[in-house]
């Protein structure tokens, strides 16, 4: 048992690239935390980290370890809250990434719904748009749109989300409605970055790519909404970001029998084994996606 207690410390070390934020996170005290991974290390007979004053890293043997020790803790933490689930509601603090714009605008109502199912339940989010370490940084899942590289983690589609073009009124009347998927080279097109120049576009019978062009190129979905509301152009976007901007009339749909590619939606984890908190949250998002109201 106690070598299991010294992995789990040397997982929490690793994690936090310090002896000192593990400390604080455990509840230890530095001095003992040091001294307990550097018995692990000698009853191993293998120098696992590198430690300078600034920081520690990991020795090829500590990443070979850590792979190791962070399944065998995993698992041994998963047990004891299923068994503890049996007894309870889950519990705990959920961290959470979070595209920016779809959660606001989009997944609020959701996630309110799902602290009042789960009132044992806290949450962490984080609305930033970098791409969080999840093997290294303390957060349970992260929920992504678009296709996403090869990596080892899993990867779950919760959603696939339509995309059509939108406009304001003012715009098209200022500019003309475009009629067939040719005109919009000759429009306002808001594009994200990295620079999408080439739009395809698909009916019930065919796909065509549209060259487009314009002054806005944005790393951002809820600016690029705002700026279409602001009769600045035509902007491609899934229809739950601007299900309010239809329904006051600040932006219309143009090309309505054209969409574009839709966007799946994946909830990302580190490991298949997750706690109950976590695996009701993804579910729980899953069902809503599949039988949202239309």
């Amino acid at each position: 048992m106690e070598l299991l207690n010294d992995m789990a410390l040397f997982v929490e070390v690793v994690k936090a690239r310090s002896f000192r934020r593990a400390a604080e996170t455990i509840g230890m005290p530095n001095s003992t935390l040091s001294r307990r991974i550097g018995l692990l290390e000698k009853a191993i007979g293998l120098r696992l980290l590198h430690r300078t004053t600034r920081k520690i890293e990991l020795t090829e043997a500590g990443q070979i370890y850590f792979e190791r020790c962070k399944r065998i803790v995993d698992e041994a933490r998963l047990a004891h809250e299923q068994l503890g689930e049996i007894l309870a509601q889950p519990s705990g603090v959920l961290r959470v990434s979070l595209p920016v714009d779809f959660a606001t605008t989009f997944l609020a109502p959701q996630i309110a719904e799902f602290s009042r199912r789960y009132p044992g339940i806290s949450f962490e989010f984080d609305l930033t748009p970098r791409r969080v370490d999840l093997v290294t940084e303390p957060f349970d899942v992260a929920i992504r749109m678009g296709e996403q590289p090869d990596s080892n983690l899993i990867a779950r589609q919760i959603a696939v989300l339509p995309r059509y073009l939108y406009a304001s009124p003012r715009y098209l009347e200022l500019y003309g409605e475009p009629r067939q998927p040719a005109d919009l080279s000759g429009h306002e097109c808001l594009r994200m970055r990295p620079s999408a120049n080439v739009w395809t576009l698909h009916d019930a019978t065919e796909a065509i790519d549209v060259t487009v062009g314009g002054r806005f190129q944005l790393n951002s979905i809820g600016m690029m909404r705002r700026l279409a509301a602001f009769d600045l152009g035509i902007a491609m976007l899934a229809e739950e970001i601007v299900a309010d901007d239809l329904a006051n009339g600040r932006l219309r749909r143009v090309l309505p029998q054209w969409q574009a590619t839709p966007v799946p939606v994946y909830a990302i984890t580190e490991t298949r084994l997750l706690p109950a908190k976590t695996l009701r949250f993804i579910d729980f998002l899953h069902d809503y996606m599949i039988h949202k109201p239309k």
